[in-house]
């Protein structure tokens, strides 16, 4: 893989509750089938428990069984309508071209993407599915009629992890595991993880936070007003750099964070590709002698 011209950072987001401001079954699909949030939510995690389940395998299949029994749509067109009704908080449909023309301006080239547990269709629907380099979600299998009929990907707190590795490698074909798993040395992989920033919301995103974090990259926690109280042991328990409010706006303590980190990242990448290039010409000086 031929090496960037510039430096490349990542920004890597889970979706509910940390972009749009709850689960996004609940905005709309949820009330279609005639049902309130709790009692779905409670119903899944009753059957994840009795039948020993993939809580994010049971939600979705769950989806199916209640559109099936409210006779509602289950086509993909009928899922990707389901974004048009997400709710965001303040400052998000502006903030991920604001960062990457930041990102510009520092010489940096700045890309955005998801990694959630929800559905890649309603995220596809909604008013900011074109910022995004990927998304990386749980989606349905659709049959000749575009009806859905399997589980396709299913994204856990777990599993997430794999896709930090994708972006670390340039590997983003989901199918393909063989250049995933291939060894690359840490300078030729395209998005190190100093330069990943990963931004989520609870304890389904700390693998991913953790893993970021250890490999000297940042995480940060975003939090409504009512809820700094999730989010605090996070930042106590050394699983996060930052916790801040979900405000995207210009000049927020979270916009003002992340452009601080990524002044922070391209002087790092410079010093790191500084110290690389006196190696090189050391070693070529001590061949030359021998």
């Amino acid at each position: 893989m031929a090496k960037e011209s510039r430096p490349v950072v990542a920004l890597m987001y889970d979706f509910d509750k940390t972009l749009c401001t709850k689960d996004m079954q609940e905005y709309t699909f949820i009330p279609n089938v005639g049902m309130t949030a709790e009692d779905f939510w409670k119903e899944a995690a009753t059957l994840s428990s009795e039948r020993k389940m993939d809580g994010v395998l049971t939600y979705m299949y769950l989806m199916l069984e209640k559109a099936h029994a409210a006779r509602k749509g289950i086509r993909r067109s009928d899922f990707v309508k389901l974004g048009r009704d997400l709710e965001f908080f303040p400052g998000v449909t502006e903030w991920f071209e604001r960062i990457r023309r930041f990102g510009d301006e520092l010489g940096v080239t700045v890309e955005h993407y998801i990694i959630s547990s929800g559905l890649r269709e309603i995220i596809e629907g909604s008013e900011i599915a074109d910022a995004f380099r990927e998304v990386f979600a749980c989606e349905f299998l659709y049959d000749e009629n575009e009806v859905a009929c399997w589980p396709k990907n299913a994204v856990n707190y777990t599993t997430k992890t794999q896709f930090l590795f994708r972006i670390n490698k340039g590997v983003l074909d989901i199918s393909n595991d063989v250049d995933l798993n291939t060894y690359t040395p840490e300078d030729e992989r395209r998005v190190p993880f100093r330069n990943m920033i990963y931004i989520g919301d609870g304890l389904t995103d700390v693998p991913c936070m953790k893993l970021v974090k250890v490999g000297g990259g940042y995480s940060i926690a975003v939090y409504r007003g009512d809820t700094i109280d999730k989010v605090r042991p996070l930042l106590t328990d050394n699983r996060v750099n930052f916790i801040e409010p979900a405000d995207y706006t210009e000049g927020s303590p979270l916009d003002t964070t992340v452009k601080t980190i990524l002044r922070k990242m391209l002087l790092t990448d410079r010093l790191v590709g500084a110290s690389a290039a006196q190696t090189r010409e050391a070693s070529l000086c001590a061949n030359q002698k021998k």
